[in-house]
């Protein structure tokens, strides 16, 4: 029996110095501040281990690993215009992919029913020998391929509705239809990847699925992409893991996105991943990725926490936007797709 659902977290989080920059360990005060006032939200804190080295360098080279640790060890500095690092950089980011190796390993035991890996730097952007938009090790790609290397899954689902195109965990499972990568983020912005016509390569076409939307889009555009888009393709695909690179930059509050995703946008998003997995009996993590208005973030988090805590209703979809007109993403979508799968026509 699966006992309480699991917080992942580590301190070095909070000493991945960068100064004056959006992505600061103010971040992380914030949310352990909201989640303190709510007790956590039920969910058990766990301090993240370091990754193991072989289950990173499944994802990154052993090269570019060790270009990472001796630039933190040589001081820091910034390794682009946006992503600067400082002694403590290394061990904060093998942390957080450790965090996110071992929430699923929870979960696959059935040791938690659900789980949050909460750690910066981000990674969604880190592309297999690149660090880039303040990332440098994907750790929800890390996690995704533990899962299928180490634990013998062969599906695996990530929704990244992060406000920005994970483009690094787009490209390491471009030509791979073990995972199926779905996007949700704003278009034109950083990082410029993720158009609607990128559906992957090789065996992995139709499992790359962008979904990019208008700034100003809010809470209708987002849950609709996910209930009408992202659901029933896992549904088609029946992943053994859904795991959700939990971004935050959508929210109308955030600096750095122009989005109007609301705290309850984002509530009843997972609500609907949460009823997803239950469906297919399949577990549920999220992983940390952007989110730079404070107070926003904080409580977002918070209400993800909150909507995966919550009783399981029958039948999927949320009801959220429920009679309003279908956003013009999801018809495009469905006919775009509809060539790799038959089941959203």
């Amino acid at each position: 029996m699966a006992s309480a659902p699991v917080w992942l977290e580590h301190p070095s989080s909070l000493r991945h110095d960068t100064g004056a920059h959006p992505e600061r360990a103010a971040r992380m005060e914030a949310i352990e501040r909201e989640l303190s006032a709510r007790d956590w939200c039920g969910f058990e804190r766990v301090e993240s281990p370091e990754v193991d080295r072989a289950v990173l360098e499944a994802v990154h080279p052993r090269d570019y690993v060790a270009s990472i640790e001796q630039a933190c060890a040589n001081g820091g500095g910034f390794l682009d215009m946006d992503t600067v690092i400082s002694r403590d950089s290394f061990e904060a980011a093998v942390h957080g992919a450790g965090g996110a190796v071992r929430m699923v390993e929870l979960l696959l035991d059935g040791a938690a029913p659900y789980g949050f890996s909460a750690h910066r730097p981000p990674g969604h952007h880190a592309e297999r020998a690149r660090a880039m938009g303040f990332c440098l090790f994907n750790s929800v790609a890390v996690a995704a391929r533990y899962a299928l290397d180490r634990r013998g899954l062969s599906r695996v689902l990530v929704l990244d509705w992060d406000v920005h195109h994970g483009n690094g965990t787009n490209d390491i499972f471009h030509d791979s239809d073990q995972v199926l990568f779905v996007s949700i983020h704003q278009s034109p912005l950083y990082p410029g990847t993720g158009p609607a016509s990128d559906v992957g390569s090789g065996a992995g076409r139709g499992f790359t699925v962008n979904l990019p939307v208008r700034p100003g889009s809010g809470d209708q555009v987002f849950c609709a992409l996910v209930d009408r888009i992202a659901v029933p393709l896992a549904h088609a695909f029946a992943p053994q893991l859904v795991l959700i690179s939990a971004g935050y930059d959508a929210h109308a509050e955030d600096p750095l996105g122009q989005c109007d995703v609301s705290d309850e946008g984002y509530a009843a998003m997972t609500r609907s991943m949460r009823r997803l997995a239950s469906e297919l009996e399949a577990p549920v993590g999220c992983v940390l990725e952007g989110g730079y208005g404070l107070g926003a973030l904080g409580r977002s988090v918070a209400a993800t926490l909150a909507a995966l805590q919550e009783p399981v209703t029958v039948g999927h979809g949320a009801d959220h936007g429920a009679g309003r007109a279908t956003p013009p993403e999801v018809g495009a979508a469905l006919e775009r797709l509809s060539e790799w799968w038959p089941a959203l026509s």
